[in-house]
């Protein structure tokens, strides 16, 4: 994909400046799963609308929304290598962003009770001003929740910048017995497709580090 020209050494070397990942996104929880993963990264967020067009599937949205972030943050950075990301949950082909409110995290956290449903991230890449876009979808199931189980978890507030209201590493641990496939794609990054996604541009420059990783 970012194929060039052979060279004797790495293409981003003789650059006085040496490019980094940068994250578009402000997520905590996305700068935490690259740091366990030993990826190094810098942190500028992107500030678009996240909101779906009509007609538009829940993969579609999420490969869109990821692009826009991508690409917002690699204007201002060409030199960089810029990851967007979104996530989306869908059940019964409704797609579930972050609530707007407590009622609507109750009203989320209804449709989610005891049934399947389906996390998808959107991932994209770019680097030179080309773009590198996927998508990573796990089928996740919750347990029946009561009323008072629901009331109870949108007072504790966890809900609230979540995809779907809910963070699978946290509270609602307790009400989820099964998924099928990535589980940090439920958190909000599949790590490992990202990973893929990366290796083809690590011998251009620096951005694995088993010792020091960069973040905030």
């Amino acid at each position: 994909m970012w194929r060039g020209h052979s060279c004797p050494r790495p293409l981003w070397s003789a650059l006085t400046i040496i490019p980094m990942l940068v994250l578009a996104s402000a997520s905590p929880r996305r700068q935490e799963l690259l740091r366990n993963a030993g990826i190094t990264f810098d942190v500028q967020p992107a500030d678009i609308p996240e909101d779906p067009l009509p007609g538009e599937s829940a993969k579609n949205c999420a490969e869109r929304l990821a692009r826009e972030k991508a690409l917002a943050i690699a204007r201002q950075r060409p030199q960089d290598v810029v990851l967007g990301a979104d996530t989306v949950v869908v059940v019964d082909s409704k797609l579930l962003g972050k609530p707007a409110d407590a009622a609507d995290a109750a009203r989320m956290l209804h449709l989610l009770s005891g049934r399947e449903h389906q996390v998808i991230t959107g991932v994209c890449l770019v680097v030179g001003g080309l773009a590198s876009v996927a998508s990573e979808t796990t089928l996740v199931t919750v347990n029946e929740l009561t009323d008072q189980d629901i009331a109870n978890y949108v007072a504790s507030g966890e809900p609230m910048d979540k995809a779907g209201a809910y963070a699978i590493q946290g509270i609602a641990s307790r009400w989820i017995p099964r998924i099928e496939g990535d589980y940090s794609n439920v958190v909000g990054l599949p790590v490992a497709l990202v990973f893929r996604m990366l290796r083809e541009i690590t011998s251009q420059f620096p951005i694995l580090s088993s010792h020091k990783i960069r973040g905030s």
